[in-house]
Order: C-alpha cells, then sequence, then structure tokens
C-alpha cells in the first residue's frame, strides 16, 4: 500500500498484491517466506513507480518467526503457527512455570501456538540448535531489506517471552523454558528508525534512496488501533479479519487472576498503550467454508444469511476444534450435533450459523473487557476487512447494544502510515490527533443497535450455559 500523508491528506492506494498460503511439507505447515519476500520487493518497485518514497513500514501477523544461522541465513522455512507442533506443549510449559506466574509476567492469553509454546516444541530440533537469532516476521522481512537485526516492540508483545510491565524481553522466563536469550534482538518502540534499504534492495526495486525502514506497530493489530477513528477514550475495537480481536486501549496492563482465567491478553500498543483484548477465532471461519465451496459467491450467501431466522444454528467461535485448516461446513455440523443441536442446512444458514455466533463472541469479549478493565465504553469500532460485512457489523451492533462504526477497511495500512509520516515529520500529535485525521478523511458507516437483550441472552446460554 502506498500512502500519502499530510495534516488535511491521508489518501492510501493499493500499489501490489501477492498471495499468502501456507505450504505443507511433509507434517509440517510452513510459510512460504522467499515468495512473501519477493511479493514485498515486487510491490516496493511498483509503488516507486508511482512516486518517489519517503519511508518504508512492515507490519504483519504476530507470533511466527524465522531463524538465523551464524553467517545471518534463514534456517528453513517457518513455521505456521496453525501447526500441529504444540499441540499439548503448554502444560508441559506450566509445569515448569505455573500459568497465573507466567501470566504475572508477561499478560498475555492461552493460545496454543504462542512463541514461547512453539520454542518449546521446537527445543532439540537441529535448526534451533544452530540458530543464533530469532526475528518475528516482520522484523525477518525487515533485516532483508537493511540488514539490521531489531525487533519491534507491539510484537515482542505477543510471543510471551517480554515482560509487559518492564516491557523488556524477560530473560527470566527464558531461562526457566529453556530458551535461548542470546537469540532475540534488541526492541525498538514505533516510530523509530530501524536502517535504510540496502544498495541491493535500491537496485532491485529502482528506488532512489535513501529510503528509512521505520519501525510501525508491527503487530498488523498494533497498526489496526492506531487507525481506529476513535472520538474519544470510552470506545472498544473489534479488529475483524481472520481472527477477530476485542478490547480497549488502556494506559497501563491489567493482569488479574480474573483477566487471565477470562483469557485477556495485555498487548503492547504505540505511544506506551495497552491493548486489553481477547482472539476470538474470527472470520476464518468463514474463510474456510469458501475454501469448502469453490465458486460461491460471497454477497449472494450474505445476502441469503439475512434472510435466515436468528440463532437457528450456534456454535462457541472459539472451539479448539475450528484451529486448523480444513472441512469447516463439517465442523461446524459436528460441533452442533455434539450440543444436541441441529445442524444448519445448507451453505447460507451455515453462514448465518457462523455470523450469529460471531456476535455472540464479540459481545461475551467485550462485555468482559469492561468488567476486567472498568473502562465503560459507548461505541464500538470494526475495523479491518469484517467492517464491509454489514450483516456481521449490524449482528455486532444489536448483540453489543451500542452503535458500531464500521471502517476504514483498511485501518491497518492506515495506522501504518501514520506512525511513518508522523515519524518523518508529515504530522504531529498524539493518537487522539492522529485519529482525528482518520475522522475527516475516511468513510465510515454506523449501525445502531436494535435492542433485544432476552433474545441475545438466551441464544448465550445455548452457548454457554
Amino acid at each position: 500500500m502506498a500512502a500519502e500523508v499530510g495534516p488535511d491528506r491521508l489518501e492510501l492506494t493499493e500499489a501490489a498484491r501477492f498471495p499468502n498460503g501456507p505450504v505443507r511439507l511433509g507434517d509440517t505447515l510452513h510459510w512460504d517466506v522467499l515468495a512473501l519476500y519477493r511479493g514485498i520487493l515486487d510491490g516496493l518497485r511498483a509503488a516507486g513507480a508511482q512516486a518517489p518514497l519517503d519511508a518504508v513500514g512492515i507490519d504483519s501477523w504476530a507470533i511466527d518467526y524465522g531463524l538465523l544461522d551464524a553467517t545471518g541465513s534463514l534456517l528453513g522455512n517457518p513455521v505456521h503457527y496453525r501447526d500441529a507442533r504444540t499441540d499439548g506443549v503448554a502444560g508441559r510449559v506450566h509445569a515448569t512455570v505455573p500459568a497465573a506466574e507466567l501470566y504475572a509476567t508477561n499478560g498475555v492469553q492461552e493460545l496454543p501456538f504462542t512463541t514461547i509454546y512453539q520454542l518449546v516444541a521446537a527445543a532439540g530440533s537441529p535448526q534451533l540448535a544452530a540458530a543464533r537469532d530469532l526475528l518475528l516476521m516482520p522484523d525477518l522481512l525487515g533485516y532483508w531489506l537493511t540488514g539490521v537485526r531489531r525487533a519491534e516492540l507491539t510484537n515482542a508483545s505477543t510471543t510471551g517471552l517480554l515482560d509487559v510491565k518492564a516491557r523488556t524481553w524477560s530473560t527470566g522466563l527464558m531461562a526457566r523454558t529453556g530458551i535461548d536469550a542470546g537469540l532475540f534482538a534488541p526492541l525498538v518502540e514505533p516510530g523509530e528508525r530501524v536502517g535504510e534499504l540496502a544498495p541491493h534492495v535500491l537496485a532491485e526495486t529502482g528506488l532512489a534512496g535513501p529510503v528509512p525502514l521505520i519501525a510501525v506497530g508491527s503487530h498488523d493489530t498494533a497498526s489496526a488501533v492506531v487507525g481506529v477513528p476513535a472520538t474519544g477514550e470510552r470506545f472498544a475495537y473489534i479488529s475483524c479479519g481472520t481472527w477477530s480481536l476485542v478490547g480497549v486501549e488502556l494506559d497501563a496492563p491489567v493482569l488479574s487472576e480474573a483477566g487471565r482465567a477470562a483469557n485477556f491478553s495485555n498487548e503492547l500498543g504505540v505511544d506506551g498503550s495497552v491493548r486489553y483484548l481477547r482472539n476470538v477465532m474470527g472470520l476464518w471461519l468463514l474463510q474456510e467454508c469458501l475454501r469448502a465451496w469453490p465458486g460461491a459467491d460471497l454477497a449472494a450467501l450474505l445476502a441469503e444469511a439475512a434472510q435466515v431466522p436468528a440463532f437457528a444454528a450456534l456454535v462457541d467461535a472459539d472451539d479448539p476444534a475450528f484451529l486448523p485448516p480444513g472441512d469447516m461446513p463439517a465442523r461446524i455440523a459436528e460441533a452442533c450435533e455434539r450440543r444436541g443441536e441441529t445442524p444448519p442446512q445448507g451453505r447460507a444458514a451455515t453462514v448465518r450459523c457462523i455470523l450469529d455466533s460471531l456476535a455472540l463472541a464479540h459481545r461475551r469479549a467485550l462485555r468482559d473487557a469492561q468488567e476486567l478493565s472498568g473502562r465503560a465504553v459507548d461505541v464500538v469500532h470494526v475495523v479491518g476487512g469484517g467492517a464491509r460485512n454489514a450483516l456481521l457489523c449490524r449482528l455486532t451492533a444489536d448483540a453489543c447494544g451500542l452503535p458500531v462504526v464500521a471502517g476504514p477497511v483498511e485501518a491497518t495500512a492506515l495506522g501504518n502510515v501514520l506512525v511513518q509520516a508522523r515519524a518523518l515529520g508529515a504530522v504531529e500529535g498524539g493518537l487522539a490527533q492522529l485519529r482525528a485525521l482518520l475522522v475527516r478523511t475516511q468513510e465510515l458507516v454506523t449501525y445502531e443497535p436494535r435492542p433485544d437483550e432476552a433474545a441475545w441472552m438466551a441464544a448465550e446460554r445455548r452457548v454457554h450455559p
């Protein structure tokens, strides 16, 4: 994405697009990271052909990493977080560091694929034995562009290996879990200049240097939250895509036992903020259904789903059975049968089941976020690809009993470029000022709730008796 940013201007243009699909090799699910790097080079070349670039920033998903040997070469394709190697590993870690003690340091919800569990699962492997550096995905790509090895803070906070209060790597946790602290790069804050695009990168992309690489909220959710067009503090956000990240923005972490039991994360954000949130399975459920239905027309399915009676079938959106890739329609039907419910009949009914269930999960997470943080909420901002899904936005407004402001769809890219632009002096101010620019320049849609609290309470009791 290429952007032009000024005090009253914020415009994005899609420069290039490339696929990002997992590759199964033997029993292991990998990322095709070299194809991603090639796509980035192609994208930089295309963006630079439109206009000179003043800076570059990278964000991506969290948790996954690449390992480098003593020469700086990559030791194999990074493993995908949906790979089965972490099955059962959390229990092994908690036998050494009890879950409550772990949470008191890292503040991260228990997800089976978090980096700490991936590294424990990889213990004893030849690759890990040969590794001298570990870089999370955006940091790895940044290293290839600049030759500089750094770890951006917002993404580092998702690994389970950061002390969330001290905002530093927790060498104590690393030592207790057998993880080599020497693998981890120095931390940088969003807005810091990491380095400049290397000469060979400039030559390959045709860019005129110098072009700095600026650390942004490199965890895509951190950038997406910068891209929330909020006008005050009493807001919640749902960064809605493959996952739904549901939470509030705070000034300090909440490390209570109640928060741990409710599976809330304290992930670090831009300008010293904390993203207090819970991961909900998200539109992955719908994406996998569409993969199982080649040629399906999503717009037509959503229109049909809107006519399906509410709550005809419901599932727990966070059921671990939905985590791996595979035949999602069949797994949804099986989940209904396990709970003694009639499975959805047909594709439109399956889509309605997914969206009703997601709205219920949003409702629960939002209620818990308010209760656990003490932060009251007046409005819910849905950003990311899910902002295009009018039915999901409307159902979320109804479920939460609050207005939903949908958009911007490209909140992650907008948050990314706003941090870059501020570092370059093109815009000024804190998060409130950056968000005011979003309000002035982006198209937003508001969904007012249609309250039916009794119906939503009854639906919730069916899923969580």
